[in-house]
């Protein structure tokens, strides 16, 4: 009896056990890294990587001679007198051009809150640039701002001199211009969708407490829309870099020298090859962005914490 026990025993323990069904977390987890998987290999592929070569040339004297020079390449970018104009009139036109459509397409998305008549057709007159081709946009833009333009014709009849709009100290507020009608409307969308998701019922608490506008809207509405200011002033940084298109169609490779952009020094350095002050070049304006938007992101995390906690 006690060798059949044995043997049954030693049956059992040989016997595979049989494996435990994966769990719903587990299945997600794996669904999620390999929903992920492409995404990661693309950005390490055409993104980090090629980040890494850019600052491996930064710091060599040249492809052919591939001597390393440590920080020489980025002490001449930052001498360079091209690279000082353009890194001032980007800082500049970003300082100007920013805070106006962050601020503007805020206004606007609380105006269009409002119960007023027309708002259909108010959106959708803010709306249109984003549908209008940068070619377009260039061909309206030089119709008004010529030196034979519509602008400088109604100037004329009040006995004016004609002004070059873009080649005069007045050319970073017609790009501001330009730049603010192109992208009023997708800004002031994203601030409406913020305002529908304000709770209601904080609202109506400061309404029966009789709080005035300005408190509703700096005490609750503001600190509810952070997350959405912050984006909408990240993507409204990354646009202010995108209108050098709309300058180089208006104005070629070597503009006036109130519109030459960090673009236009980074597009002529390009051509003539010299990889390594290009490269010094983006990698110190990398470190630049990097380190606003974390100033911008902490500041974010202060102002909005109680909201999100």
């Amino acid at each position: 009896m006690t060798k059949e026990k044995t043997l049954k025993k030693a049956r059992n323990s040989a016997a595979p056990k049989p494996k435990k069904p994966m769990t719903a977390k587990a299945a997600d987890k794996i669904r999620s890294i390999l929903y992920l998987t492409p995404s990661v290999v693309g950005v390490s592929l055409f993104f980090i990587l090629p980040f890494f070569v850019v600052v491996y040339y930064s710091l060599i004297r040249s492809p052919i001679n591939p001597e390393f020079v440590f920080i020489e390449n980025y002490k001449n970018v930052l001498g360079n007198s091209s690279f000082q104009t353009a890194v001032n009139n980007t800082l500049k036109f970003s300082a100007m051009a920013v805070p106006l459509a962050v601020i503007l397409s805020l206004a606007l998305a609380l105006m269009l809150e409002q119960k007023i008549p027309m708002k259909s057709q108010f959106r959708t007159f803010f709306l249109s640039p984003i549908m209008v081709p940068v070619a377009s946009v260039v061909l309206i833009w030089q119709v008004l701002f010529d030196y034979n333009g519509a602008l400088n014709e109604f100037v004329a009849t009040f006995g004016l001199d004609k002004i070059d709009w873009l080649k005069s100290e007045y050319c970073l507020g017609v790009i501001t211009v330009l730049y603010l009608w192109k992208n009023l409307g997708y800004n002031m969308i994203l601030f409406m969708a913020a305002l529908a998701n304000v709770p209601q019922e904080l609202l109506e608490a400061a309404d029966v407490e009789g709080a005035p506008g300005w408190y509703k809207f700096f005490a609750i509405k503001l600190r509810y829309l952070s997350p959405t200011v912050l984006f909408v002033t990240i993507l409204s940084m990354i646009n202010s870099f995108k209108v050098f298109r709309e300058i180089y169609l208006l104005t070629g490779k070597y503009p006036y020298e109130g519109l030459y952009m960090l673009q236009h020094f980074m597009n002529n350095t390009f051509a003539s090859l010299d990889y390594q002050k290009l490269s010094a070049a983006a990698v110190l304006m990398a470190i630049f962005m990097v380190g606003l938007i974390a100033l911008m992101f902490k500041a974010e995390d202060i102002f909005g914490k109680d909201v999100e906690g």
